[in-house]
């Protein structure tokens, strides 16, 4: 299988630029935190409310670091890898995309951009 560099080059560039401020990591924090505030409202669900802000609260902080420091991936990465672990257990066992599997994919993704970035890259 032959992969396009253009592509990846591309992409990296692309990505460099737009890491002063970690837009993708904010997003993904308030996603989180809506996340369980909606799950409280519609379903009265405290565990959502406590478990969306205090992840979303992790992120967020992840976000801030990586946006200062962009070597600064700990507290990001952690946080997305145990986040994607626990809802892609949910989704597998229910098999409902919203919320578990969406959390899951943007987990995912954050993921992978850690490790193509910090991993594959060569500095």
């Amino acid at each position: 299988m032959r992969l396009n560099l253009s592509i990846i080059k591309q992409f990296r560039k692309l990505y460099r630029i737009n890491m002063g401020i970690d837009y993708f990591g904010a997003l993904y924090a308030l996603s989180v935190a809506a996340g369980g505030v909606v799950g409280y409202v519609k379903a009265g669900s405290t565990n959502s409310l406590v478990a969306g802000v205090a992840f979303g609260s992790l992120l967020a902080f992840g976000a801030y670091q990586t946006s200062v420091d962009e070597k600064n991936i700990l507290l990001s990465f952690a946080t997305s890898t145990v986040l994607g672990l626990i809802m892609g257990y949910r989704f597998f066992n229910t098999g409902k995309f919203m919320p578990a599997g969406l959390i899951t994919v943007m987990s995912g993704l954050r993921m992978f951009f850690f490790v193509y970035k910090y991993a594959l890259t060569p500095t």
